[in-house]
């Protein structure tokens, strides 16, 4: 196996990168990237900590974070499983990266910054839904944006329905369980996971 050893002999590979891949990135929302990340239910944020790395799957309805202003992302911490992975390596490691998908769009956003973990009860409270705050808001503050090249989502055809795959040709959430702890009760977990989720959404 080839093994790249060093930045100059990756550049001997890739050259340099093009303008526009340059000039697109920013130190605060600009509007047309303030437009895209309103339009964004969906984002992964990245952190890490002294035991490695997390990417954690964040979704809401509407916009997944909240712009307090160019230089500022709210992102509410709503019900999981508990495991707090981002939360822990936030609170001893302030860096964390943001990656924002729009359906039916093949740009995707990108965010690096520091965040803090607030509970400052007032701004959970300005979070409500159906009755229900978050029990934390991660606030980043933005080190950089930039729009990501389209080409991966292409490639994917991310979007393209005839590609999506039936749920009866993938395994559930309680066979993959199961495969990690033999005697686990994949079945009635698959049976309760729907309504379980239906009434902890918030």
């Amino acid at each position: 196996m080839s093994i790249i050893q060093s930045v100059e002999q990756l550049r001997e590979i890739y050259k340099d990168p093009s303008e526009a891949s340059l000039i697109k990135v920013t130190r605060h929302l600009t509007p047309e990237y303030r437009r895209m990340i309103e339009a964004s239910p969906f984002v992964a944020l990245s952190t890490v900590g002294p035991e490695g790395l997390d990417c954690s799957p964040r979704g809401d309805i509407g916009g997944v974070v909240r712009i307090q202003d160019d230089q500022t992302v709210l992102l509410p911490d709503w019900r999981g499983n508990n495991r707090v992975d981002s939360l822990i390596n936030i609170v001893r490691d302030p860096r964390v990266s943001l990656m924002f998908l729009v359906p039916g769009s093949s740009t995707v956003m990108r965010i690096n910054g520091r965040a803090v973990v607030s509970v400052e009860p007032d701004l959970l409270a300005s979070f409500e839904m159906q009755g229900h705050h978050p029990r934390s808001v991660t606030v980043v503050t933005i080190v950089e944006v930039y729009f990501q090249c389209a080409r991966a989502v292409i490639r994917s055809e991310l979007w393209n329905p005839e590609r999506f795959l039936p749920e009866s040709e993938l395994p559930t959430a309680g066979e993959m369980l199961k495969a990690a702890k033999v005697d686990f009760d994949s079945q009635r977990y698959d049976q309760e996971w729907p309504q379980r989720a239906k009434t902890t959404m918030w």
